[in-house]
């Protein structure tokens, strides 16, 4: 009988973290949860910042609790995070300043300063990224105008899981899949598209060899398994955006798997053998990010549950806990289709006020303000719903395998509301499982570098087998069709762009 294997997933989102241990034995994985954190960005003078250090710490007491449990049977480590931010490191492997948060107004306006250097449509064409201002291209960009000094001295510039993995072996990479959100990659010939970001006036410098997921970075370095109590153990490359860890993470054997990765994004998409860049495209704003096996995440990034959280924040900051155990009760409460919205609204982007900016919203469209808590929530899950459902129609256009089923992953899928309003408002099966899809999908990688599995399918096979699939089949669809109708009339043009 062959001996358990036990691989450790380091997974860390905007608002959170965990360090996750799976236990591979025969034709499953057995999730477990070891230690789990807050990921709480700091407010500098300089702006909205990540709190590496304390990342760093919550991530070795993880590693600690990983080596006392499991000895000897841990295989290796992966990480994974969100994408686009960076942190720039001297030529001694320093880090110049605490990277940025995505969320930071230092790139508000540069669109159109980029645009003059290089037009829209041609960054576009490069990259095949959809625009949103947070991308690392308008943050790099903003480095040379606010911060030229310390940028000049940069010698190396890492993403977050890739600084996170220098700092736990010493090595450094750039990993394909995180790359990819930058918008200064090249999924067609798949590198870095130096001729963008010499026209850009971005150094060259930074810009490296990139490695994929399955790709050994290195053992832990000789001070961190000390630390930690880990010896002989690799950290494998795997798919560093947590979403394209998640997307690997889908339980299917669908040649055209449709996926939305549910959390404070929603990432709605299919997963293509090649990128899809072209006029329609372009004007759909589809974004082409890379997976797992150089596949690719065609998909659309749109606003999540970020309105669930920060609506929660907001009334528990006036005295009203409300647990996310009773919205739906709540929503369920309140007359269906009262009021709508577009999640992908600008203002929504920002913290703060989510319930009174979404009144602002229904007052301005002349719609039936929401007063009550239960009208916002269920606004917002509505709206979400009609959101998904729009953009689903437009992915259909790409590809010739229709889906018959939408799996939802991640955090949101234990939203059973939302599950069932989205499988409603696009008219096919919901799969709703696994909640840990980019634990798993980080373990598939380690998995291929370890030759456990020969490909992503294999693996697939052994995630299915390891959760419940809870499905959600579409009701009410007349009243779902009169308020697509409606919802289409709200929107204007898509958000965070530049026609």
């Amino acid at each position: 009988m062959s001996q358990k294997k036990v691989y450790l997933a380091v997974d860390i989102g905007a608002g959170s973290g965990r360090v996750l241990a799976g236990e591979y034995f025969e034709d499953r994985i057995d999730l477990r949860e070891l230690h789990r954190f807050e990921n709480i960005p700091v407010q500098l003078s300089s702006g909205w910042h990540w709190n590496m250090d304390s990342l760093f710490e919550d991530i070795l007491k993880g590693l600690k609790m990983a080596a006392e449990r499991y000895g000897d049977s841990v295989v290796s480590l992966g990480i994974d995070t969100w994408g686009v931010d960076y942190g720039l490191l001297d030529e001694e492997g320093h880090l110049l300043n605490m990277p940025y948060q995505y969320r930071d107004r230092r790139t508000d306006g540069l669109m159109e300063v980029v645009f003059e250097k290089v037009p829209k449509k041609e960054i576009y064409e490069a990259t095949g990224i959809q625009f949103m201002g947070f991308n690392s291209l308008f943050q790099l960009l903003s480095e040379v105008q606010s911060n030229k000094r310390a940028f000049e001295k940069a010698e190396d510039l890492l993403f977050i899981p890739d600084l996170l993995g220098y700092w736990l072996t010493g090595n450094m990479t750039q990993e394909r899949s995180v790359a990819s959100t930058s918008q200064l990659y090249n999924p067609t010939t798949k590198n870095w598209d130096y001729n963008l970001i010499e026209r850009l006036g971005l150094p060259k410098r930074l810009f490296k060899t990139i490695s994929d997921p399955g790709d050994t970075l290195g053992p832990l370095a000789t001070d961190i398994a000390s630390k930690t109590g880990l010896s002989g153990v690799n950290v494998i490359t795997v798919a560093g955006h947590d979403t394209g860890s998640a997307v690997a993470g889908v339980p299917t054997q669908s040649p055209t798997p449709a996926y939305i990765s549910s959390g404070t994004w929603s990432l709605i998409g299919l997963e293509l053998p090649e990128p899809v860049i072209n006029d329609q495209s372009y004007e759909d704003s589809f974004t082409n990010e890379i997976g797992v096996g150089n596949t690719v995440r065609f998909l659309k990034n749109i606003c999540g549950l970020w309105l669930i959280q920060e609506s929660k924040r907001y009334w528990s900051n006036a005295g009203e806990e409300i647990p996310y155990a009773n919205m739906s009760e709540l929503a369920l409460g309140a007359a269906p289709f009262r009021s709508l919205i577009d999640p992908d609204e600008p203002r929504l982007l920002e913290a703060g006020r989510i319930p009174e900016k979404i009144q602002e919203i229904c007052k301005e469209t002349e719609q039936p303000i929401p007063e009550t808590k239960g009208q916002i929530i269920r606004c917002i899950y509505e709206s979400l719903a009609l959101r998904y459902a729009s953009v689903w129609q437009r992915l259909l256009l790409y590809t010739k395998h229709q889906p018959q089923t939408l799996h939802i992953v991640g955090g949101g899928c234990q939203d059973r509301l939302l599950n069932q309003f989205a499988a409603n408002a696009i008219g096919v099966e919901v799969a709703a499982f696994p909640v840990e899809a980019t634990g798993f999908g980080n373990i598939l990688a380690q998995m291929l570098a370890d030759g456990v599995i020969s490909g992503l399918s294999e693996g697939r096979k052994i995630v299915q087998n390891s959760s419940d699939v809870e499905l959600f089949l579409p009701e009410d669809s007349g009243i779902w069709a009169e308020a697509k109708v409606r919802y289409s009339q709200l929107r204007q043009s898509e958000p965070y762009t530049v026609k």
